[in-house]
């Protein structure tokens, strides 16, 4: 039986990321229709209503059985507002290292969600789940993804040459250019970093796990 993360939600100092649920279809599909999502990643379009309650039901849930990864839905603590998604995948357990990659809802960008959240699931898989590395690949042209990891502590690694294609760029979305990609890493022991004030994510802030 493949390894696999168990079914958790992570309780950050302002968001709760936790399993999709079937009622978030409507404003997983609201927020997958933005042109910036559509652009950036290699998400199904149309992304329908019918398709995220697909994804709640059976999507995510084979996806985390099968060892390939996790999917949280990430909500505001005070509203309860879906504000995101992250997701990570092409997990090696063997070298204790997988890949993430989050998703902003349009209303919610520029509140310094993504950081928070992408870091949350990090310190969770360094201490709770023993990871011990984590990455990220950011479109060249996205540079918000690409402050996300600078924030967070992401080191960049390099470039891979031609390696995304990118939707939309010029206001359609069924045309389609190839882009490098940003390879970055974060590892445990760069989240010990004193800069960590300077970057406004005070080491203090730890995530609450809600089995």
């Amino acid at each position: 039986m493949a390894a696999s993360f168990p079914e958790t939600a992570i309780s950050t100092e302002r968001l709760l990321l936790r399993p999709l649920a079937e009622d978030d279809a409507p404003g997983l599909a609201d927020m997958m229709a933005d042109e910036l999502v559509l652009a950036w990643t290699d998400l199904p379009h149309p992304f329908t209503e019918g398709y995220a309650a697909e994804l709640a039901r059976t999507l995510a849930p084979g996806h985390r059985a099968a060892g390939r990864g996790i999917v949280f839905a990430v909500t505001e603590h005070l509203t309860q507002r879906l504000v995101g998604l992250v997701e990570l995948r092409n997990t090696e357990w063997r070298l204790r290292s997988t890949e993430i990659a989050y998703v902003t809802a349009s209303w919610a960008r520029g509140e310094g969600y993504a950081p928070e959240a992408v870091l949350g699931v990090a310190q969770w898989l360094f201490e709770d789940r023993g990871f011990l590395r984590l990455e990220m690949r950011t479109a060249a042209g996205n540079t918000a993804a690409q402050q996300v990891a600078q924030k967070i502590g992401g080191i960049s690694e390099g470039v891979l040459r031609s390696a995304w294609i990118v939707r939309g760029e010029s206001g359609e979305v069924t045309e389609e250019s190839r882009s490098d990609l940003i390879l970055w890493s974060l590892l445990p022991e760069d989240l010990e970093s004193p800069a960590d004030d300077e970057a406004g994510w005070p080491g203090d802030h730890r995530y609450v796990l809600r089995d």
